[in-house]
């Protein structure tokens, strides 16, 4: 071939030996590793679920791994997937992207789907131990203790003063809210679970004495549930009403129409406080009525204009409530709208469907004229601000005004039945822990307080972290004495805590991952693509306001899994494969579900690092694992 011919062509040198030997690892002066991290929602959410696994295995179809991801720390799905203010989604990164994941909307899909298909739940659980644990009050604190102590291995049994369990969740949040079924949907769990609930048990301090010779601890979870005076001149002769006596009343009413409850519950016999009767299997008995009666037919006719005090979700639900018996209603309320404790989502819907609101304004005075009350409010101005972030508000001079109503409903705060509910403190040790406090003394039985008794913060959400705090301390003080009980809760603590882990408790996967927080900035949002957040379907305000039906209404699987998939699974690996496929010395091994980093060839770059789109890689030094 000529010199000239051979300049024509193009000549591409070849290598009939693999680069395999040439080991370009040696390179190498950082390692990177996979390494799964704590997603912010997370962290942020108070009963610890592992919402990044959630939401994966939603997006993937697998409803019921999803759904048994839930139940492993927080066994009401049904019931957080309604009421919880999902405060995960105010820390959820994709928010500063486009808008956060419909968590709350996902979770009561899961819950839904469980129900309709009957799943039955399958997770670790230790081995069964010797000591019985008893639980005063079943709440979501209560409950929630119960179901965790028993993965833990002990035999739980739950006492509760009314005629059903639940606590607020049956009695203090209206069914257009959480309807009873989708209640009675987590309570048959603890059925299954091998709990027994005995219903219509009230319990006085003589309880403490009885219960020291069958159990080895009792946890005190009976919620606040007697309310608060107004303390203004004329309360108690126009009858002012309690807010809680009246949503319980509303609740069992609907209990008497429905007739019979549910397996779930084991009826104790009569009324009676003590425990000597106390039997499997016993037949239910008429006991005490339901406390908090407000008068004879006084929820058949409930016209006119209803003052209700307040700013909390009970003063908004009982606002909403009013409207759904046909009367009118209005908020009164010594702050701004903008500093009420209520949910912000809830305080619109009810103005939507016709609930005034009153500001600045603080019950002075109330009298009867007639039929009438007329109730005087102090008006009140913003004087600063106060640490919190809500407004401290004085007296605006002597400026008054009067409205005047049919009824007035109080709804500013409640506090314990009895003083003995309150934690003891003298000839005792007292561990104070973020949502609960153990009291034990030499030789005395263990009295854990949780729920409302022990907790700043009042939500179904904080009640459950409550009684899984309560469960992890109580089973650290058992088995290895005061001493161990700090370091359990820190080693099970998700993130910076104060959000627990029962499955890091039970020794599951969750444990290997790192606490530390994925931020937003730590997200590659380039492999991410605009997504609107789903709409929650809704009933319209006109049908709203007719009836207690709920409001919120059912997702499609479809839907489910195309929001689900918006979520970034910050800081958990799930297998997309950029790392794999931006390798440039394919280093980057797929095992099956796993992957791996093939250190004889990985020079370091860290481009995988770089590109995962969650970070769950890191880059240091180091010969640690891939």
């Amino acid at each position: 071939m000529s010199e000239a011919a051979m300049q024509n062509r193009l000549f591409i040198p070849r290598s009939c030996l693999t680069t395999e030997g040439n080991k370009t690892g040696s390179w190498r002066f950082l390692r990177p590793r996979y390494e799964d991290k704590t997603a912010p929602c997370a962290a942020g959410c108070p009963a610890g679920e592992d919402i990044p696994k959630i939401e994966m295995l939603t997006a993937q179809g697998f409803f019921k791994e999803a759904w048994e991801t839930i139940l492993q720390e927080n066994p009401f799905p049904a019931v957080c997937g309604r009421v919880c203010f999902h405060p995960c989604e105010g820390s959820c990164n994709r928010g500063e992207y486009d808008d956060s994941v419909a968590v709350h909307t996902l979770e009561r899909f899961l819950s839904d789907t469980a129900a309709r298909y009957d799943f039955r739940p399958s997770f670790a659980r230790l081995p069964s131990r010797k000591e019985r644990i008893s639980v005063v009050g079943a709440g979501p604190a209560g409950l929630a203790a119960a179901w965790f102590l028993t993965l833990l291995g002990y035999s739980c049994d739950v006492f509760e003063a009314s005629p059903e369990a639940g606590g607020v969740l049956r009695w203090g949040i209206p069914a257009y809210r959480l309807p009873a079924d989708a209640l009675r949907q987590d309570l048959r769990r603890f059925e299954r679970e091998g709990i027994r609930i005995f219903t219509r048990r009230p319990m006085d301090r003589q309880f403490f004495a009885e219960a020291a010779g069958r159990y080895q601890a009792v946890i005190l979870a009976c919620g606040h549930g007697r309310g608060q005076s107004l303390s203004i001149p004329g309360e108690m002769e126009v009858g002012v009403i309690e807010g809680l006596d009246f949503l319980r009343m509303i609740r069992a009413s609907e209990m008497a129409v429905g007739g019979g409850t549910e397996a779930v519950i084991v009826n104790g016999a009569g009324c009676g406080r003590s425990m000597d009767t106390l039997g499997e299997g016993e037949a239910a008995a008429e006991g005490s009525e339901f406390p908090g009666k407000i008068g004879e037919g006084a929820l058949s006719s409930f016209d006119g204009l209803t003052a209700v005090i307040g700013g909390g979700n009970t003063a908004v639900d009982v606002a909403r409530s009013v409207i759904r018996l046909g009367g009118k209603a209005v908020i009164c309320y010594r702050r701004r709208r903008q500093d009420m404790p209520a949910f912000a989502d809830e305080v619109r819907m009810a103005l939507e469907e016709g609930v005034a609101l009153e500001e600045l304004v603080s019950p002075a005075t109330a009298g009867r004229d007639g039929e009438e009350i007329v109730l005087s409010l102090r008006q009140m101005i913003v004087a600063g601000m106060e640490g919190s972030g809500r407004a401290r508000v004085i007296p605006d001079g002597d400026k008054m005004k009067e409205v005047r109503v049919r009824r007035v409903i109080r709804a500013t705060g409640a506090g314990p039945e009895e003083s003995w509910m309150l934690p003891a403190v003298e000839g005792t040790k007292v561990l104070a822990l973020s949502h609960c406090r153990l009291v034990s003394g030499e030789g005395k039985l263990v009295v854990v307080y949780a729920g409302d008794l022990a907790n700043a913060t009042k939500s179904v959400a904080h009640a459950i972290a409550s009684g899984k705090e309560a469960a992890i301390a109580l089973n650290a003080l058992l088995r290895e004495g005061s001493e161990a009980v700090i370091p359990r809760l820190q080693a099970c603590a998700v993130g910076d805590g104060p959000a627990l882990s029962m499955e890091v408790c039970l020794g599951g996967e969750r444990r290997l991952r790192s606490r530390h927080i994925v931020s937003y900035t730590e997200i590659n949002t380039d492999h991410f693509g605009f997504a609107p957040r789903i709409t929650q379907p809704r009933l319209l305000v006109e049908e709203r306001v007719r009836s207690f039906a709920e409001i919120d209404l059912k997702i499609s699987a479809g839907l489910a899994m195309k929001e689900a998939e918006r979520c970034f699974n910050c800081g958990l690996c799930n297998g997309c494969d950029k790392c794999w496929l931006y390798c440039p010395d394919v280093a980057v091994i797929r095992e099956g579900e796993a992957r791996r980093i093939h250190y004889d060839y990985c020079k370091g770059c860290g481009i995988c690092v770089v590109e995962c789109p969650r970070n769950a890689m890191s880059l240091g030094e180091g010969e640690g694992e891939g």
